[in-house]
């Protein structure tokens, strides 16, 4: 029995005791089942809501920001690309109620976990600390995108249906808290080297990630310098196959030879397209010799020759011809790590440090050494350098743009809907209305 099918509500502030506490404790008697459990978190992450599926924040945040033209039908979309996102929208109740559910599942191992009489400390210490992984993950996406949530630790409906909102650094605090503990349990077991469940290294690189945003550049620089020891960056063509060296953590697409979201949404196979191209801001951000232009786009022409679009071309499976999928969903890799650091560095004067760290990105791309030599220029080629490696992947682009303040300097001028208020999304409208402690709405909403 897996915990995931019991949790049938539709929000995590309905949480109903009958339907959504476990059948039975047995489930926690035997290591099979808690992996099972375990796995059918990551295969809801894999399908669904913000993480990977259907318009997840790779591709709803590209549209968002300044990576992807949107030319589809979807309302909830639509608003994305234009800046009109009302608190009743759809993707955005999606986002908030997938998460929250995939938490309260996590809360679920991790008190049941503490509970069994007889699982062994090494099976309770590894699900513990994929569980706290997991809350923690799922928190800092919510923080970036929403601001200021609710951090839940419990599986407690009464607890739950009253929440409120955490300060963001309390929300940190809290997050950072979780990924301690998770390094205290989790061990450097890399699963065969496919590098799908989280370990002690994934653990790291939330962190690297977690106090970059915070602000605590010493620690960022610590934990991506763990990583980086220990990775070494993957051939161009290579990097987003599942054997890449470079992979840190991904998702597993599923016994069945089955091809990325990334993949089916982003490559374009005909125009009229399926709804998305690359901006051309983006297309043209790219240097003369840039190996991932190169490599990580593609285009495509019109019959009548009158229309080009570019698309993002890092995934390249489309159809299902192998007995195996040759590729999976990643979701941290070695390269973030290394702009991580140069950032940090900069941050704390290491200049040279940070040119390094740069140099190590775009060198791999072809490209020669920065000249970049003092820190406003060095944080400007970071967040060009971030552009161009991450993009469409995970939202990278538009939680740097809010974070480093440049949101509405780049995105003013190209977006008709734009309000400096866009830099959270709001809070579900239905989330407000049973849970008046969610209350104020954001800003602008």
């Amino acid at each position: 029995m897996l915990i995931i099918t019991t949790i049938s509500c539709d929000s995590f502030v309905e949480v109903d005791p009958p339907k959504n506490s476990l059948v039975t404790k047995t489930v926690f008697e035997d290591a099979a089942t808690v992996e099972s459990a375990m796995a059918n978190i990551f295969v809801k992450m894999r399908q669904q809501g913000l993480v990977s599926g259907n318009f997840s924040i790779s591709t709803s945040l590209g549209i968002y920001a300044d990576e992807l033209d949107y030319f589809g039908s979807s309302p909830d979309i639509l608003k994305l690309y234009s800046h009109n996102v009302l608190a009743s929208d759809g993707q955005v109740s999606l986002w908030w109620n997938h998460a929250f559910n995939l938490i309260y599942a996590a809360n679920d191992i991790i008190e049941g976990v503490a509970a069994s009489q007889t699982l062994s400390e090494e099976d309770k210490d590894r699900f513990t600390g994929q569980a706290l992984f997991v809350r923690a993950y799922l928190h800092s996406l919510l923080l970036s995108l929403f601001g200021e949530v609710p951090y839940i630790m419990t599986t407690d409906y009464i607890e739950n249906n009253r929440a409120i909102r955490t300060p963001e650094p309390e929300v940190f605090e809290k997050l950072i808290g979780d990924l301690n503990e998770a390094v205290n349990l989790l061990d450097n077991n890399n699963q065969a080297n496919e590098n799908i469940l989280p370990n002690l290294q994934v653990v790291y690189a939330l962190l690297a990630r977690i106090y970059l945003y915070s602000g605590d550049w010493a620690m960022a620089e610590t934990m991506a310098s763990n990583l980086i020891g220990n990775y070494g960056l993957e051939d161009i063509d290579k990097v987003f196959l599942k054997g890449s060296n470079e992979t840190i953590w991904q998702l597993m697409l599923g016994d069945n030879p089955v091809n990325t979201y990334d993949a089916l949404q982003l490559i374009i196979t005909g125009i009229p397209t399926q709804g998305m191209a690359l901006m051309d801001d983006l297309v043209g951000a790219f240097e003369a010799g840039d190996l991932r232009y190169t490599h990580w786009t593609n285009s495509i022409t019109s019959d009548d020759g009158q229309t080009t679009l570019y698309y993002a071309h890092k995934y390249k499976a489309t159809h299902n011809t192998t007995t195996q999928s040759e590729e999976y969903s990643i979701l941290f890799r070695l390269a973030e790590q290394y702009l991580i650091r140069a950032e940090a560095r900069v941050q704390l004067g290491d200049i040279s440090g940070s040119q390094a760290d740069i140099n190590v990105i775009r060198n791999r791309a072809g490209l020669g050494n920065t000249t970049a030599n003092d820190k406003a220029s060095l944080l400007d080629v970071i967040l060009h350098e971030r552009r161009l490696e991450l993009f469409t992947e995970q939202g990278h682009r538009w939680f740097d743009l809010k974070r480093m303040g440049k949101a509405e300097e780049v995105l003013s001028p190209i977006k008709a809907g734009w309000r400096n208020t866009d830099i959270v999304l709001p809070i579900p409208e239905s989330e407000l209305e049973l849970n008046p402690n969610l209350k104020p709405q954001n800003a602008g909403y």
